[in-house]
């Protein structure tokens, strides 16, 4: 029995649900290197290789804070920073050493790159049978454009994501971020995942082909089927749909933006009724979403008017009493002062022991029983080599000598 006054012990915490996993990211801009976070946020064990001089450009991409690169404390986190240089012997003897203790490598270098470093899949796969190798590339591993440069912009551009977007009168238009890298992530994630419970049931490792102009593709919808059955190439619409309406941005009283959205017709029904044109409900035309698409200026001209006459908080509290879906158009001040945003710790707060409490988004999803977490932010460049290797077997003699070769 517990003494009385005790404080009873604290139940044991769960292991996160990919310890024990061990996965070496050689990857840099984007993708890959997103697809690793992933994984390390729920427990594996990242360790990023980088090239002793020329490190993961993500380190100087984009605003930095006393010198630190602030994207890189997210892209690195959860992740040990060692350097290798894979072109030497050295390094390479390194990483195959490591690959025989590893799980998973995910790498982005143009193919053929790794097997002129006699690191190809013959080699990786002697040195583990049962290593998954995720391999990330713009176009594939084969075909005519597998040698070029590709970057998420280019499958942006490639996959109809751009031809799709911006106003009708406008020119294509590409997102201020990286969209098809992010999708990419998240697809070679999953297949990571996938294959190795495939492994579970043969007992060997294989290859992942992820061409970054393909997972941005099946997310934009049916297009090849609408195109192929009936002959429609989807054009550029703004913020409306061609599938109903009203959807579309609209500006209220205060200058603030909203969105609302009627995917549903009972939504639809409902935002007619509170913008006070409920004659609307009963035209024919009315009946089906791309009805409505094919009377959007009428829509937009009802919807548009009544949120141009009240504030970004009348218009939330009404749609919120009429149960119809809005949201209002939020910054990223915004977006850090949301209750919602809030409750589910979206933004949470990370220590950091170079530029100290940092807030970064958190991990994708919640598990109710073994969650993940952001352990860590970015370290610096090459901060875990030393520890790395020791675990190798190395001693300091030998991480000394390879430092003085030049492969680390």
């Amino acid at each position: 029995m517990p003494v009385p006054g005790s404080v009873p012990p604290a139940p044991p915490t769960p292991p996160a649900p990919l310890a024990g996993l061990r996965v070496l990211d050689l990857a840099t801009l984007f993708a890959g290197p997103l697809a690793a976070t992933l994984l390390g946020d729920f427990g594996a064990d990242v360790i990023k290789v980088e090239h002793p001089t020329r490190p993961d450009p993500s380190r100087g991409h984009g605003p930095a804070k006393d010198g630190v690169g602030l994207w890189w404390k997210l892209l690195g986190r959860n992740k040990r920073a060692v350097t290798l240089d894979l072109s030497t012997p050295g390094g390479r003897d390194l990483l195959l050493r490591l690959a025989g203790r590893a799980d998973v490598i995910i790498e982005n270098f143009r193919p053929g790159t790794l097997e002129k470093w006699g690191l190809g899949w013959p080699e990786l796969s002697l040195a583990n049978p049962r290593l998954v190798l995720a391999r990330v590339t713009g176009f594939g591993q084969f075909g005519p454009y597998s040698h070029r440069p590709g970057f998420g912009t280019l499958a942006e551009a490639m996959s109809g994501f751009a031809a799709m977007t911006g106003e009708p009168e406008g020119p294509p238009t590409l997102p201020p971020f990286g969209l098809a890298d992010s999708i990419a992530a998240v697809a070679t994630a999953y297949a990571v995942m996938t294959a190795l419970s495939g492994r579970a049931l043969t007992g060997r490792g294989q290859v992942v082909d992820l061409a970054i102009i393909e997972p941005i593709l099946t997310v934009l919808g049916p297009q090849p089927l609408w195109y192929d059955q009936l002959g429609l190439v989807q054009p550029r619409t703004g913020n409306r749909s061609g599938n109903n309406a009203p959807r579309n941005t609209y500006r209220a009283a205060d200058g603030s933006w909203l969105a609302v959205s009627t995917s549903a017709q009972s939504v639809a029904e409902r935002v007619m009724r509170l913008v006070g044109r409920p004659e609307l409900i009963d035209e024919p035309w009315f009946a089906t979403g791309s009805g409505r698409a094919t009377h959007a200026d009428v829509l937009d001209e009802a919807v548009g008017g009544w949120i141009a006459r009240h504030t970004r908080a009348e218009v939330l509290a009404a749609f919120e009493k009429a149960e119809a879906a809005v949201a209002p158009v939020y910054d990223i001040r915004d977006i850090m002062d949301d209750p919602q945003y809030r409750a589910l710790d979206t933004i949470t707060e990370v220590p950091d022991p170079e530029l100290g409490p940092l807030r970064m988004q958190n991990v994708l999803f919640r598990l109710s029983e073994t969650p993940g977490a952001v352990r860590w932010a970015g370290r610096p460049h090459g901060a875990d080599t030393g520890a790395v290797l020791t675990e190798l077997g190395l001693s300091p003699a030998e991480i000394a000598a390879l430092r003085s070769d030049g492969a680390l």
